[in-house]
C-alpha cells in the first residue's frame, strides 16, 4: 500500500434491519421467516484520502454520511467492503459519544484520551490545555449528565484536538457550539491542517467545506455521487437540494454518470483569471466569462441577462475599487406568483460568500402579486469595496406559485468580474475596509 495514504475505503456497504416492532425483533431469534425489511444505508462506497488532505463529506439528511464515518472509526461494522487506516485517529462523532454520563468531565478526559492512545502522564501534561480550550469552568469536576449540549461538545472537541491526531474525523458536532467557539474550533482545525494532519469531516455548511477542504465527496441515498474540487461538489449538492422531486432522480443519475460535471480546474478561464494586465479604470473584457454557471430548475420564473454596469450605464466586468456599479438581471414569470422577492450574492472564486442583498427581508414584505407573462428588471446598486481579485455574482427570485414559498429560479456564478489593482490603497484580503496606516516615533 502506498505510504502517503491515510484512509482507504473500498466497496463499503451497510444494510440495517428495520423491524415493525420490538416484538418482531425478539421473534426473529426463533423464526426462520424474515420479519424485517432491509435498508441499504451505504452501497459500494469507495475513495482514498491521502496524508495531509482535508476532505469534506456533504449530502442531504439520511444520505449515509454519519454511518460512513462510524464505519471508518470502527464503531460500526460494514456489511461488506473494507476500510484501512494509517495513523492515530481522533474522532468527534455523535454528541457525547464515548462519554460516561455518571463520570465527571475530568474523568471522561482521562478515559477518552487513553482510548485515543495517550498515557496517563501525557494526559496530565495536556490537561490544563484541554481544560482551557473547553472553557467550562467548575463543571469540569461535575458529572457530564449535567452538561448542556454546548458544554459537552466543547469538552469532546478539546480532547480530540489535544491528542496530536494524525487523522481527525468530525461529524457536524461543531454546529452545536456558539459562534465564538466555532471560530475557535476552526482556527484549531486550520492549525492541525498546517501541521500535516489528515482531516475528514461532515458538514452542511458549504462555506466551511469551500474554505477548508482540498476535496469534497457527495453522498446521496447511500451512494457516492461525486468526488473532486469542493466548488464543483458543492454546486452538485446545492442543485440536488433544490431540484423538484420529479427531476431529482434524473439529476442524481446525471451527476453519478458525470454528465453535469464541471471541471473548474481545467483552465484559468474557469475561474475567470485571465490573460493580460487589467487597466486601472473599469472596462469590459469579453474573455472574462463565468464557466461555472449553475442554473437551478425553474419553478415558475426564469432569470436572464445578468450584467454589471458603471455609473455611465456602460456594461463592465473589470471594476475599480471605490466606484459605484449596478448589477442587473431580468425575470420572466411563467406562472402567477405571490410574495415575490429578488436577491443577489457575491462570492469568491472558492465559493465563499462575501455578502449580498434581498429585495425584502420578510416574505410578507415581498411583491404581493406578479401575473404570468410579466417581465421584471431587477437592479442592485453597490459601491465596490473589494480588493484586487476575481469574484462571482449569483441571482435569485423566490415566491409562491401555489406550491408554497420557495426558490422560483436561482443562478449560481451567473457572471464573474475582476477588481483591478489599486496601487494607492493599503488593503489586504478580499474586502476593502479603507484601513489607513499611521505611525509615530515614541520619544
Amino acid at each position: 500500500m502506498c505510504s502517503d495514504i491515510a484512509i482507504s475505503v473500498s466497496g463499503i456497504g451497510k444494510v440495517f434491519r428495520i423491524y415493525d416492532s420490538q416484538r418482531s425483533r425478539l421473534l426473529q431469534v426463533f423464526r426462520k421467516k424474515q420479519l424485517y425489511k432491509e435498508f441499504p444505508a451505504l452501497q459500494g462506497v469507495s475513495f482514498v484520502i491521502r496524508k495531509g488532505e482535508t476532505v469534506g463529506i456533504v449530502g442531504r439528511n439520511g444520505s449515509g454520511k454519519s454511518t460512513l464515518l462510524q464505519i471508518i472509526c470502527g464503531t460500526l461494522t460494514p456489511s461488506e467492503g473494507e476500510v484501512s487506516i494509517w495513523g492515530r485517529v481522533a474522532a468527534l462523532l455523535e454528541l457525547g459519544a464515548g462519554f460516561k454520563p455518571e463520570f465527571s468531565g475530568r474523568e471522561n478526559v482521562y478515559m477518552n484520551a487513553s482510548v485515543m492512545g495517550l498515557s496517563d502522564m501525557e494526559i496530565t501534561e495536556r490537561f490544563s490545555a484541554i481544560e482551557a480550550f473547553a472553557d467550562i469552568g467548575e463543571f469540569i469536576d461535575q458529572p457530564v449528565k449535567l452538561y448542556s449540549s454546548g458544554m459537552l461538545v466543547r469538552l469532546a472537541f478539546a480532547v480530540a484536538i489535544h491528542v496530536d491526531p494524525q487523522i481527525l474525523i468530525v461529524d457536524e458536532a461543531l454546529a452545536v457550539g456558539d459562534e465564538l467557539f466555532q471560530r475557535k474550533c476552526f482556527a484549531k482545525i486550520e492549525e492541525i491542517k498546517a501541521q500535516g494532519a489528515t482531516i475528514l469531516f461532515v458538514s452542511h455548511a458549504s462555506n466551511t467545506v469551500l474554505g477548508l477542504c482540498d476535496r469534497a465527496i457527495l453522498l446521496d441515498g447511500g451512494r457516492k455521487l461525486a468526488e473532486g474540487h469542493p466548488k464543483v461538489v458543492i454546486a452538485h449538492y446545492q442543485r440536488l437540494l433544490n431540484a423538484p422531486a420529479e427531476k431529482a432522480t434524473q439529476l442524481r443519475e446525471q451527476i453519478l454518470a458525470g454528465v453535469v460535471a464541471t471541471d473548474i480546474e481545467s483552465t484559468p478561464a474557469a475561474h475567470g483569471m485571465l490573460l493580460a494586465s487589467p487597466a486601472a479604470e473599469d472596462s469590459f473584457d469579453p474573455h472574462l466569462v463565468s464557466q461555472t454557471v449553475l442554473s437551478y430548475e425553474p419553478r415558475g420564473a426564469q432569470i436572464t441577462d445578468p450584467g454589471l454596469y458603471n455609473s455611465q450605464g456602460q456594461k463592465v466586468n473589470c471594476l475599480k475599487t471605490g466606484d459605484t456599479y449596478s448589477y442587473r438581471y431580468r425575470v420572466h414569470f411563467e406562472r402567477d406568483a405571490n410574495n415575490v422577492r429578488f436577491g443577489m450574492l457575491l462570492k469568491t472564486t472558492t465559493g465563499v460568500e462575501l455578502g449580498g442583498a434581498t429585495s425584502a427581508k420578510q416574505i410578507a414584505n415581498g411583491i404581493p402579486t406578479i401575473t404570468c407573462g410579466s417581465v421584471l428588471s431587477v437592479e442592485y446598486r453597490f459601491t465596490c469595496h473589494l480588493n484586487e481579485g476575481v469574484y462571482f455574482l449569483n441571482a435569485g427570485v423566490s415566491g409562491d406559485c401555489g406550491d408554497g414559498f420557495q426558490h422560483l429560479h436561482r443562478v449560481l456564478d451567473a457572471l464573474c468580474f475582476r477588481v483591478n489593482p489599486d496601487n494607492t490603497g493599503f488593503g489586504l484580503g478580499s474586502v476593502d475596509f479603507s484601513c489607513t496606516p499611521h505611525w509615530s516615533l515614541d520619544e
